[in-house]
């Protein structure tokens, strides 16, 4: 009898199931921070505050920074790619178009994960791979058709949201990738992702100083609990079991995290801003799900 796939155990299904939630609250979180501080500083902050947290929970499991020239390197590069350009630029494109809107469209992060994983990992995706991948990403064209729909903004402002969203998705497929490599698996996790982060604090610090001048701190106590929930669980405890996840079933199968990710914005949306369900949405969700059931039964994550 042939075993159950990784990705359908409790070791993996938890942490994701963790991941997807609280990512699933940072829309909203993200939305409330956009006002008095600029984008960068506040990427910044999350950064600061979500490096040193993890330095400290590594110290206390006995973990310390061992890494080699090759180390430092792959540490800056997870610093840009996710703490810096993703970061930065979702952040930009929920100035432009709803909450809703962004994380619709950051699902399209299936893809480039897909692809650059054939490509530079070498992982043929399987038939029922791809399967739950087009069911999928069905529901996500029809949650993104009704998110267009109900966008106040206009179409010039919408499509100036949706590409800063896309650059965003192009910078977090990489360090996904980056994450799957044999490179990522030779250096502790909790302080290597704590010196990306710090990494990528220092350069917000420096594009946010150049770009918009010295450091702005709203001291609103709304904002200043966003940015301890945004750098505490959204980043310091969700990223550790992200990539946990990813480098056991692959970015293509973790990348589903992001597929489920709006109709969890949706819901909570539906409890704290009064958001409303159209027959649209709630097909576009059905089929995300459906799609998602598809994917993680696969029995591997490439073949």
């Amino acid at each position: 009898m042939m075993a159950r796939p990784q990705s359908t155990r409790a070791r993996i299904l938890v942490p994701f199931a963790i991941v997807t939630l609280i990512w699933g609250s940072t829309w909203l979180v993200i939305r409330d921070q956009i006002s008095v501080v600029p984008a960068s500083w506040s990427v910044t902050y999350r950064f600061l505050i979500a490096g040193l947290a993890m330095f400290a929970f590594a110290r206390a499991k006995g973990e310390r920074v061992r890494l080699d020239g090759a180390g430092w390197l792959f540490a800056a590069a997870i610093g840009t790619l996710q703490f810096v350009l993703n970061f930065n630029f979702v952040y930009r494109a929920e100035a432009f178009i709803t909450s809703g809107l962004v994380a619709v469209v950051f699902a399209l992060l299936l893809v480039p994960n897909a692809l650059l994983a054939r490509l530079f990992l070498g992982q043929r995706l399987g038939r029922q791979l791809l399967v739950g991948s087009g069911i999928a990403m069905a529901g996500v064209a029809l949650l993104f058709v009704h998110e267009v729909r109900s966008d106040p903004h206009g179409p010039a402002t919408a499509l100036t949201g949706i590409g800063w969203t896309l650059l965003a998705i192009l910078s977090a497929s990489s360090a996904n990738v980056l994450q799957a490599t044999p490179t990522a698996k030779r250096y502790p996790m909790l302080p290597t992702l704590a010196v990306a982060m710090l990494i990528g604090a220092g350069l917000d610090a420096v594009f946010a100083f150049l770009t918009v001048g010295p450091p702005v701190v709203e001291m609103r106590i709304g904002y200043l609990l966003g940015i301890l929930y945004l750098a505490l669980f959204a980043s310091a405890l969700a990223f550790p079991l992200y990539y946990g996840v990813l480098r056991v079933i692959g970015p293509a199968k973790a990348a589903y995290s992001s597929v489920i990710v709006p109709v969890i914005a949706m819901l909570l949306s539906t409890l704290f801003e009064n958001y409303r369900w159209s027959p649209l949405a709630a097909g576009g969700a059905a089929l995300a799900g459906a799609g998602l059931v598809v994917a993680l039964t696969a029995r591997r994550p490439a073949r």
